[in-house]
């Protein structure tokens, strides 16, 4: 219950403090409308289906979260049977861990698009990579064996944390311009 306390009490803050719709890096902001994207932009910016957890006033993400935990309620208190039921629990596990593990993403795509990691605390990055590789060992080194999906949804998201670190080393904590490598002397040709 602490943990969920401390998490709502996250969004709450982090709500409270995003930029108002309309400015700068704001939830309507978009600079370049008209300018051509990559394919993988594209299947990004794919809208969500209504506007699923970009929604523009605080109070409709706490509406959908009570409306989940009451849901979560019924079928725990009231059908019992589904919710002690062998494919219940596994599509519950296997829901969190897929999520779990697919949470560096955004972070991921946010700092290849900025070309930086700016606003990301390398301690972060080291405190995720120690995490993982606890993670890495508890799953290898039991002597219970772990299944094969938890290992899998492990090792992704332990690779997704060292491309971050890569990243972080790539990028810093600076605008892409100022790290970018030159590859060549201006005003020499290569071939002589």
């Amino acid at each position: 219950m602490l943990m969920i306390a401390v998490q709502i009490t996250l969004l709450k803050v982090a709500l409270d403090n995003r930029p108002p719709s309309g400015e700068k890096n704001g939830l309507q902001h978009i600079p370049f409308a008209g300018h051509s994207r990559s394919a993988l932009e594209e299947l990004l910016s794919v809208r969500r289906p209504y506007d699923f957890w970009r929604w523009s006033n605080s109070k409709s993400y706490f509406v959908f979260l009570g409306y989940f935990a009451g849901s979560l309620a019924v079928i725990q208190i009231l059908l019992p049977w589904l919710a002690y039921s062998p494919a219940y629990v596994g599509l519950l596990g296997y829901t969190g861990l897929a999520i779990e593990a697919t949470l560096p993403l955004p972070q991921i795509y946010k700092n290849h698009s900025a070309r930086s990691c700016k606003g990301f605390r390398v301690s972060v990055i080291i405190n995720w990579l120690m995490g993982d590789a606890m993670k890495m060992c508890y799953f290898f080194g039991a002597s219970e064996p772990v299944p094969w999906p938890f290992k899998l949804c492990g090792m992704f998201q332990a690779a997704c944390d060292a491309y971050l670190g890569l990243q972080f080393w790539m990028y810093g904590s600076e605008r892409g311009s100022a790290r970018d490598i030159q590859m060549a002397t201006p005003g020499k040709s290569i071939l002589g």
